[in-house]
């Protein structure tokens, strides 16, 4: 019994090292539909980066959202020397979920530009309706 104690003792400070490790993703979104009360699963979502120099924004990536109406994993950082940093722009496609339901949307998609300034884990979710959305930094 003691030695098990020294043991799980002896494991503490690993803990600290599992807690500062850094997230696999730097970015991850998520829908909400508000008028259902559920996630919207299958809404494509394009990211792009803002190139200041030339003022055109690049593609980065196009993901879907999974059945609880999220996407964990944009912006990798295993490999990165540095964390992403720049102004970018999550567009959300809300014509074709809606039209999915037979509804007619005021919003044919959904821009929401924001900035990355350090390598911490930005969450940026939206609530939607077919007549309104909202956004927010989540965590």
């Amino acid at each position: 019994m003691k030695t098990l104690i020294i043991c799980l003792l002896s494991l503490l400070p690993l803990l600290g090292l599992a807690q500062q490790t850094p997230p696999a993703y730097q970015l991850s979104t998520h829908i909400l539909d508000i008028s259902r009360g559920q996630p919207a699963a299958g809404v494509t979502v394009r990211l792009e980066k803002y190139d200041a120099a030339k003022k055109t924004w690049s593609s980065v990536a196009e993901k879907q959202t999974d059945a609880a109406g999220r996407i964990g994993d944009f912006l990798p950082t295993a490999g990165q020397a540095a964390p992403s940093t720049g102004l970018y722009k999550l567009t959300f496609l809300t014509r074709p979920y809606f039209a999915a339901r037979q509804q007619t949307s005021f919003y044919p998609y959904i821009d929401v530009v924001f900035e990355l300034t350090d390598g911490a884990h930005y969450h940026v979710p939206i609530t939607l309706s077919a007549f309104g959305y909202a956004t927010y930094r989540g965590s």
